[in-house]
């Protein structure tokens, strides 16, 4: 796909609303640990020159325990929990006066958003953070969104800014998600390793081999890596959302994009699902599972009820708002199919007896 498109063609020149996600090795100097200033300078040009044509822009930055572990005087290595914290604490105050300068000097009003796992996993929270970020768009600001790693615990948390910024994407109705990575791309292979590996410019289906050819990060200051970018890419396309891997080391990294630098495009073939199911499907750490029996599993799959006499077993506690996994038995071959489910509740007290949420008219009553 790379060189053959024009400016004109490129999924990031034709969207209205672009994401795009800066990591911590692009923007953080290996050496100093310092903001890498002259490229950065660079990328905000490129962000103006997106919102000069229109487009409504959102930026997802990493970059804030790396910037604070050096002001704390952090060693390098992995940190405990609590430096984590620290840093990212003291990092992030840092960050956000980078941006703040660059895009002030311009005319344009940066905002700093702050989100945890759970601000996309409850459905009250994610509608919250949504129209926070409708509003910023719609006033003109540019919002910097970055994990809120303060808070966040190594059990609630994203852990890479890849998914989270698919999160984003699908919340707020982007058409482009644009990854700056330190690769150019998806390729067959680790390129640092085979030779001849070779460039996957288009991705219409993430298949069993397209996950296979993911590896873990190259680099030592970030910590996503290809599968953390293939777990978003499937958020991504199920809200009909373009996504692009792209080097971002390169100045000017999104004009290089436009002008056909070599990249990877995840391209959406289907309808975009509706805005609710987008959320379920793209829900990373489900709250439990219940397990349902063939004729429960038939309903679902023809787009009826999930009623009371369906469930044959549940583990976990739900609340209003969470999601959980339905797993279907399978009778023959063996093995588990796992889905997606609307939200329900069950009482751990009475068992697998899975109970009707009275405030959800939505959700069968028991028969």
């Amino acid at each position: 796909m790379g060189g053959e498109l024009t400016v004109s063609a490129t999924p990031l020149a034709q969207a209205r609303r672009v994401v795009v996600k800066v990591g911590s090795a692009l923007l953080v100097d290996a050496e100093s640990a310092r903001v890498n200033r002259a490229w950065l300078e660079t990328l905000v040009e490129d962000l103006l020159d997106l919102r000069k044509r229109g487009q409504r822009v959102i930026l997802v930055s990493s970059g804030a325990i790396a910037l604070g572990r050096r002001r704390l005087g952090l060693k390098h290595g992995t940190l405990r929990l609590e430096e984590s914290q620290a840093a990212a604490a003291v990092g992030q105050i840092r960050l956000a006066h980078a941006y703040k300068e660059l895009l002030e000097n311009n005319d344009v009003t940066v905002a700093q958003v702050l989100l945890t796992l759970e601000d996309s996993e409850r459905r009250r929270r994610y509608l919250n953070a949504r129209a926070t970020l409708e509003s910023l768009l719609e006033l003109g600001a540019l919002p910097v969104i970055n994990e809120n790693d303060t808070v966040a615990t190594a059990e609630i948390r994203y852990g890479d800014n890849d998914r989270l910024a698919a999160r984003v994407a699908q919340m707020t109705g982007a058409d482009c998600l644009v990854l700056l990575s330190d690769v150019a791309g998806l390729y067959s292979a680790d390129p640092n390793r085979d030779p001849a590996a070779r460039l996957i410019h288009e991705v219409r289906k993430i298949s069993p081999e397209i996950e296979a050819m993911a590896g873990r990060s190259a680099s030592h200051i970030g910590s996503g890596g290809m599968a953390a970018k293939i777990a978003a890419a499937r958020i991504a396309l199920a809200a009909g959302c373009h996504m692009c891997i792209a080097a971002g080391a390169p100045r000017h990294p999104l004009r290089r994009i436009e002008e056909g630098a070599p990249c990877t495009w995840f391209v959406p073939t289907a309808t975009p699902a509706a805005a609710r199911k987008q959320w379920i499907a793209g829900t990373l750490r489900p709250a439990g599972a219940i397990t349902i029996d063939a004729g429960a599993l038939r309903a679902l799959l023809e787009g009826r009820s999930l009623l009371p006499a369906g469930v044959t077993g549940a583990r976990g506690r739900f609340d209003r708002g969470r999601n959980g996994q339905r797993a279907q038995q399978r009778r023959h071959g063996g093995g588990t199919r796992h889905h997606r489910l609307l939200r329900w509740r069950c009482r751990p007290h009475h068992g697998a007896q899975v109970s009707r949420d009275q405030r959800d008219p939505r959700l069968p009553r028991p028969r």
